[in-house]
């Protein structure tokens, strides 16, 4: 397995409002201790549904856009730069406020992959 991945030839997987690319699992190299992936959140657009990781640590690091983040039913603004941690079981979500598109890498430990996501649909991010 290489340990050099390459972002543009990874496909993207479509989801409600953002496009994701999981660069490093467990099944795609040898690391277990951590995961990662990139998102680009559409302009206007809220990543749903709320959701947690029970047992993970998750850090996110907003490579461009800007926008709010809801953890615990607390907002905040972030913005290109900002680094977010979401300790595990905290529920959260990502909304980008701008007119272009927002790219976030996400981290996570250990190791998570769609399977290790708790979603909370019930929670809605307040306007």
């Amino acid at each position: 397995m290489s340990k050099i991945i390459q972002e543009d030839e990874i496909p993207f997987q479509e989801l409600p409002g953002r496009s994701l690319k999981w660069l490093y699992t467990p099944d795609l190299v040898e690391s277990k201790g951590f995961s990662m992936n990139v998102v680009n959140i559409r302009a206007g657009n809220t990543v749903k549904p709320a959701h947690s990781h029970p047992k993970h640590d998750e850090v996110v690091y907003l490579l461009s856009g800007s926008g709010k983040v809801y953890i615990d039913g607390v907002v905040s603004d972030v913005r290109q730069g900002s680094a977010i941690l979401f300790t595990a079981g905290c529920i959260h979500m990502l909304r980008n406020s701008s007119n272009e598109d927002m790219k976030v890498a996400c981290f996570f430990t250990p190791a998570a992959t769609f399977a290790d996501y708790l979603l909370h649909e019930e929670v809605i991010f307040p306007d």
